[in-house]
């Protein structure tokens, strides 16, 4: 497989960029404002190339390589970036079918991933599974709900990781859906299930308030949104304190803009979803100011799509 460089470079010569659902973003001055730019999907589910030209809704679009191209050129735009997960990274294309989730890895490691949690389908090939291509990530696996302790996987995933970018500390942990009903007993094995609520109020009061965070992320495959009282992304932003920004996943929701939700203390937490298949990156730019905390200054959905030439 081509280094990080090589195929950087190549999947810039390949891709071709659209920007939708933008707004214009100002220009920041003095040495107190730092700006931070969060990059992320969800759901990719192995699709490493882009749709087949084949008349469908999402012809041209997605692929990992249009996808690298895009990071690359947000990263030499700006000075500050992460770029994040949201579980499902496995099944649906023969990639995994065929090689079980190594190229999947492997492409987010050449893409500079920074941290991932985890998803149900990450679970397909059992923890055994999951836990045969760590090796191939230089990203952590950031999941706070899931106890695998007498599991292959015990030990090789952290609840939370603190980042720093410049000035700024920034805590993300992972929060992952129950499953029981999702997954077969046999391919979770042993690992538990935890209560998400009660994990993130316990994660995000130590990253706050003991870590001092700037800002707290949730990498969430909990699901957007439902009809009944299954926790979601939107009962996890009302009922925690601390989370400025939740990341989300599950549910393969195509979100036009960021959600603002008031949390239980009275302050706003961000849930953005950028739908699946790796059709989407989305882009949060935010500004930190040392006496006004941080605000969300721009929101992009970018539609990732296959370059075409007329001869």
């Amino acid at each position: 497989m081509a280094t990080r460089r090589t195929f950087i470079k190549k999947a810039a010569a390949g891709g071709a960029l659209m920007l939708a659902g933008g707004f214009p973003y100002q220009s920041l001055a003095g040495e107190r404002v730092q700006k931070l730019t969060i990059l992320h999907t969800n759901d990719v589910h192995s699709h490493l190339e882009p749709f087949p030209m084949d008349g469908g809704k999402y012809q041209g679009q997605g692929g990992v390589a249009q996808r690298a191209a895009l990071v690359e050129q947000v990263r030499q735009q700006e000075e500050h970036v992460l770029l994040l997960d949201a579980g499902d990274i496995f099944q649906g294309t023969p990639y995994f079918n065929l090689y079980k989730g190594e190229p999947e890895i492997k492409a987010m490691s050449m893409l500079g991933y920074d941290a991932c949690t985890m998803g149900n389908h990450d679970f397909d090939a059992g923890v055994e599974g999951f836990a045969k291509q760590l090796p191939h990530a230089n990203f952590p696996v950031l999941t706070a709900n899931y106890d695998f302790t007498n599991t292959v996987l015990e030990g090789k995933t952290h609840p939370y990781k603190i980042f720093r970018k410049g000035k700024l500390k920034i805590g993300i942990f992972g929060l992952g859906v129950e499953l029981h009903g999702l997954v077969s007993d046999h391919a979770y094995g042993n690992t538990k299930y935890i209560d998400p609520l009660v994990t993130a109020r316990t994660v995000t009061e130590k990253l706050k308030k003991n870590e001092k965070c700037d800002m707290v992320i949730c990498l969430s495959h909990l699901g957007y949104q439902y009809d009944s009282n299954k926790v979601s992304d939107m009962v996890l932003a009302k009922e925690t304190e601390n989370i400025d920004l939740i990341i989300g996943g599950h549910t393969h929701t195509f979100l036009d803009k960021p959600m603002s939700v008031i949390n239980k203390n009275g302050g706003e937490t961000i849930i953005n979803q950028v739908g699946w298949a790796g059709l989407r990156l989305g882009q949060l730019d935010f500004v930190f100011d040392s006496k006004k905390g941080s605000k969300l200054a721009n929101a992009q959905s970018v539609i990732i799509a296959k370059q075409t030439r007329a001869f």
